[in-house]
């Protein structure tokens, strides 16, 4: 889908969203039964570097200092972090957790947030933006990843062929919408059929889960076998510290 397409889809009632640089995007929309709200992006499929997180960043903190407790629509579609040595040197990867902590502080003051992913998206981009809300919804057309498999491959040492095997019958190895949704970290998928507009004011009118339940998601859906427990764990042994 254009993004065209998808703003059409998503608010027919109307939007005010506007290209920024460095592939952002920003702007407000309104949402039928759930009135205006904030939109922010990476779209183009641009890499998402030092200039467009602090931007994306700058908009949603914006929003919370607004106060008008608006929810905020993340749009992505983005290749990765952007592989240039010179946002590498200026501390890439503090800018994305700069970008994912100020959507974490936008629901922490009750700021609903949704990612809207109907492009690529792979590595500290997907995390930074896609990951980073509280849910995550996929269009026709989203490619996800966390890392594909030949990266996997590179890192891990371990033969592709091997990985590919692995992927399918483990989720967390594989990239691409039905892996993630077993994992939980993708929250719906949305096909062609019923209107997206009316699937988001669905999802904005639902309560915002009061704490991260993607791994006991992973574990209803069989694609996260064991996090739950070991998280349980963790926390327990911690409180007993």
């Amino acid at each position: 889908m254009t993004l065209d397409e998808v703003l059409n889809s998503l608010f027919p009632s109307g939007h005010a969203v506007e290209r920024g640089p460095s592939g952002t995007l920003h702007g407000t929309a309104n949402v039928e039964n759930q009135g205006d709200v904030t939109v922010v992006g990476i779209v183009d499929g641009s890499p998402l570097g030092v200039d467009g997180a602090i931007l994306l960043a700058g908009h949603v903190l914006a929003a919370v200092e607004a106060g008008s407790r608006a929810p905020i629509v993340v749009l992505v579609d983005t290749s990765s972090q952007n592989m240039a040595r010179r946002d590498e040197l200026l501390g890439l990867n503090e800018y994305l957790a700069h970008l994912a902590k100020s959507l974490e502080l936008a629901a922490a003051n009750d700021h609903r947030t949704v990612s809207v992913l109907y492009g690529h998206a792979a590595a500290g981009a997907f995390i930074a933006t896609a990951l980073s809300s509280q849910s995550l919804v996929t269009l026709p057309g989203a490619e996800p990843s966390v890392m594909d498999l030949p990266s996997i491959s590179r890192v891990t040492k371990l033969p592709l062929e091997q990985l590919k095997e692995l992927a399918k019958s483990t989720p967390i190895f594989a990239p691409g919408v039905e892996p993630l949704f077993a994992t939980g970290a993708v929250t719906e998928t949305w096909a062609v059929g019923r209107p997206f507009a009316q699937r988001l004011a669905t999802l904005l009118g639902q309560a915002a889960p009061v704490s991260d339940r993607r791994d006991q998601i992973g574990l209803e859906r069989k694609g996260r076998l064991l996090a739950r427990d070991i998280a349980q764990q963790v926390a327990a042994e911690a409180g007993h510290a």
